[in-house]
């Protein structure tokens, strides 16, 4: 029997850590949803990661998600018109149950480019950005499950409503048509302690509480999506329901890769 893979290890190690985490905070893991986070994943590790079982796969940039969910969509639709057979692969046989979340800022000039290929956009933090994804959605006959991005910690280059400024966004979005206010979205400072990204996570889990006690959302207002490679089960102990882990599973980023900001 062949030994697993260095990313099945990673993956495995990953699981267990949500697992002892959720645990420790006295929840059910199945409460906390595993958001992949590919953005330096090459193509084979993909594939690999979707053949032992990642479903929800998030991405920074409009245009890889739209890129890599097109192609693993085509790859879905060839297998099924050739009867699934296993010459194909498992990857692109279970692709259409792919779930993308579009984790990065979001200029509004690729909203309607990002529209058909994202289950989940987590990184809503402006009125203009929100009327965009309405006006695209409706246009497309969509509903477009959003999260709030809110910046609890405060840092000047983090992207993210103020925390006093979330609720009044949240009314606006709650009363847009296409839509459907799901949650809320935050980031702890990259190297913060236990203790101050606790504070930040357990700010975002008072203003989701506020929220729901306002009924904003409704029945759809279930996520907090909180916690990355560094700092996941902090979050988990604060009540985070999707974790964005990247390094974690795929490694670091290549020596050569350069960020590459969105156009705006």
């Amino acid at each position: 029997m062949a030994r697993p893979s260095a990313l099945a290890d990673r993956i495995t190690h990953v699981k267990e850590r949500i697992a002892g985490a959720c645990q420790k905070a006295r929840r059910d893991p199945t409460e906390v949803t595993l958001v992949a986070v590919t953005k330096y994943a090459p193509p084979e590790d993909l594939r690999e990661a979707i053949n032992l079982g990642l479903r929800d796969l998030g991405e920074n940039r409009v245009q890889q998600l739209t890129q890599r969910a097109g192609m693993f969509a085509e790859g879905a639709q060839r297998a099924l018109r050739m009867g699934g057979g296993e010459m194909i692969g498992a990857a692109v046989g279970t692709a259409v149950k792919l779930r993308w979340h579009m984790i990065g800022p979001l200029q509004r000039n690729k909203v309607r480019m990002l529209l058909p290929h994202a289950a989940m956009i987590h990184s809503v933090d402006s009125l203009r950005l929100a009327e965009k994804i309405d006006e695209e959605a409706a246009s497309l006959k969509l509903k477009v499950p959003v999260l709030l991005e809110i910046n609890a910690s405060e840092e000047k280059q983090k992207h993210g409503v103020a925390v006093g400024a979330a609720l009044a966004l949240a009314e606006e979005l709650h009363e847009m048509p296409n839509i459907v206010l799901s949650g809320v979205m935050t980031m702890a400072a990259h190297e913060a302690d236990e203790v101050t990204a606790r504070h930040t996570f357990s700010r975002v889990r008072e203003i989701f509480e506020e929220l729901k006690w306002h009924k904003l959302g409704g029945a759809n207002m279930k996520h907090l999506s909180m916690g990355m490679s560094n700092d996941f089960e902090h979050a988990i102990a604060e009540g985070a329901t999707l974790v964005r882990i990247g390094s974690s599973i795929f490694g670091p980023p290549p020596a050569d890769y350069e960020e590459q900001a969105e156009e705006a």
